[in-house]
């Protein structure tokens, strides 16, 4: 069964700057507005890993496959996002969004951060910990990027161990 992607009436798929295909506003967004639901299969913690290793061995060498699209639900299950009908797997990273995630018991969706012209770009911080931080560099291009997608509060760490190995 072929599944029609998800839409909403805030959003339009094109090439991105960023990577790949992106998420753009198609009109002006309120700040708080929930914009899209980031939708896929809910699989087991183990079950999510595998895809993730298995993912992550795809890509290796080939920067235009986006790594992995499992999103973390709650300590037992995760949302497996990497399927076609998932247009929120498209919206990319940026070291400065202008989007964020919530969990409303158990649906995840993309909310805006603040209002949003209609044409922007749509981003959020994809949150990762600093264990492995090389294997994820960032290509927003934010005035204030850090270089790697990593959870803004990894990112005194993470200079001060840039610095140290610069030294």
């Amino acid at each position: 069964m072929t599944q029609k992607a998800t839409t909403s009436k805030w959003i339009v798929v094109r090439d991105s700057r960023i990577h790949g295909k992106g998420v753009f506003a198609s009109r002006d967004i309120s700040k708080g507005t929930k914009i899209i639901e980031y939708v896929g299969e809910k699989i087991t913690k183990k079950e999510a890993e595998k895809r993730a290793d298995a993912q992550i061995e795809l890509s290796m060498g080939n920067e235009n496959v986006g790594a992995v699209y499992i999103f973390e639900l709650d300590d037992n299950y995760d949302i497996d996002g990497g399927v076609e009908w998932n247009t929120a797997r498209l919206i990319n990273h940026s070291c400065s969004p202008n989007c964020e995630t919530e969990d409303d018991e158990g649906r995840i969706w993309i909310l805006a951060l603040r209002n949003i012209k209609k044409g922007e770009e749509l981003s959020y911080n994809y949150g990762y910990d600093i264990d492995d931080y090389e294997e994820h560099p960032c290509k927003c291009g934010a005035q204030k990027c850090v270089g790697y997608i990593l959870n803004e509060k990894y990112w005194g760490k993470l200079r001060k161990k840039l610095n140290s190995s610069n030294n």
